[in-house]
């Protein structure tokens, strides 16, 4: 983002990023409990911010890890039983209809992740060269994903890999099928400084009420 401040606690029209993003999740589920997963020295820097927004939405601060994995099996460890889903801080733009059909799909089958749709042509590199892939069969991922608390703490007591990407990942290496559901398009993850402007847009036309 070439920022100062973590992307996360950039302004989307006079808000953090990250107060959007926990809204949008107790709009879709209310009844849900929310735990924010940070790095200890983003504390402070959050807890002024929730003071100077008057942001009062009830949550839970658990202290990161040293990689994306780690930090989800912190704020594993804080729960107990029911479903459980891991949602990008800097995804603000998630649809109630998203969140929905994710804790729906994942009450069936204990293991479910939004997707959308690959517009574009894809290509598959190799140390040969690269070959063209039929993008009928291939779906950008995007979050919340959602799963069974049991599968869920089996599953991250693994070893830590670099493959583990996101979450459905470590529970496919364990065994567990993953449930695809329809994602939303505005949901996307917040990287550099235009996908904050289109964020902005989306936000401004009311754009992510799928």
């Amino acid at each position: 983002m070439n920022a100062a401040l973590p992307k996360q606690f950039l302004l989307l029209h006079n808000k953090p990023v990250l107060m959007h993003t926990l809204e949008a999740l107790h709009k879709a589920e209310s009844k849900a409990s929310l735990t924010l997963v940070l790095p200890e020295d983003h504390f402070n820097t959050w807890d002024t911010l929730c003071e100077n927004h008057s942001f009062s939405l009830p949550h839970k601060k658990v202290v990161g890890g040293e990689t994306r994995f780690h930090s989800v099996k912190n704020g594993l460890a804080t729960l107990h039983s029911g479903l459980v889903a891991v949602h990008d801080g800097v995804r603000p733009l998630v649809s109630a209809a998203t969140v929905q059909r994710v804790f729906a799909a994942a009450e069936i089958s204990g293991a479910a992740v939004p997707v959308i749709d690959v517009n574009e042509s894809v290509r598959s590199l190799s140390e040969s060269g690269s070959k063209a892939l039929n993008r009928a069969e291939i779906k950008l991922v995007q979050t919340p994903q959602c799963f069974r608390y049991d599968l869920m703490y089996k599953a991250f007591e693994q070893e830590y890999s670099a493959r583990f990407t996101d979450c459905a990942s470590v529970l496919e290496a364990h065994g567990a099928g993953i449930t695809l559901v329809e994602g939303n398009e505005e949901n996307i993850k917040l990287t550099r400084p235009q996908d904050l402007a289109l964020a902005a847009w989306y936000t401004e036309h009311n754009m992510n009420s799928l």
